[in-house]
């Protein structure tokens, strides 16, 4: 069981993330109360966010939400990952945080997101916060077609980082619905 955090891995978040020593530590703590292994699981995860959303189906997001945090990609959430990724959606600019959450949508990883991988995520969106209603314009794949032909400005009917974060910054609305914490 881990119940200290390193020295080496403070310095390296306090570089990175821009938490003090003291804020460090206390995530730290809060993270090994959730997690006493000193690693989160998708299981774990599940229930985190059961607490958070108890209304909704957490299942789809948090799978999402998992491949984008496990970046060394072991099945486990660390607590530098974690701290990195807390970091990014909610303490940095405007643009880091809009790039945290296109990586989060980037199901492939391949630099672009399609019609494909933002209907996934705009369902996961709506199942985690119990949205039942989908007709109309609000049905996942009219929405990200929508999304996509605002944002879209190459035309190849994907979005890159740089059309993502610039129709975000320029569109509170988008903003909210694809980047809710942003």
């Amino acid at each position: 069981m881990e119940c200290f955090i390193r020295t080496v891995d403070i310095v390296l978040l306090k570089e990175k993330t821009k938490f003090s020593e003291k804020e460090i530590r206390q995530w730290h703590a809060g993270f090994l109360h959730d997690c006493p292994t000193g690693k989160l699981n998708k299981k774990q995860l599940i229930n985190v966010y059961r607490r958070f959303y108890p209304q909704g189906n957490v299942e789809p997001f948090c799978k999402y939400l998992f491949a984008a945090v496990d970046t060394n990609r072991d099945g486990k959430i660390d607590f530098v990952e974690y701290l990195s990724q807390i970091a990014a959606i909610s303490h940095s600019d405007l643009n880091k945080r809009l790039s945290a959450a296109f990586d989060l949508y980037d199901i492939s990883g391949d630099g672009q997101i399609d019609r494909k991988e933002l209907t996934m995520l705009i369902s996961a969106l709506y199942e985690l916060l119990g949205e039942n209603d989908r007709k109309g314009n609000r049905d996942p794949k009219s929405r990200a077609n929508e999304i996509i032909a605002r944002l879209d400005k190459n035309g190849d009917k994907k979005l890159n980082k740089e059309e993502f974060i610039a129709g975000c910054q320029n569109d509170s609305v988008l903003r909210r619905v694809l980047a809710p914490t942003v």
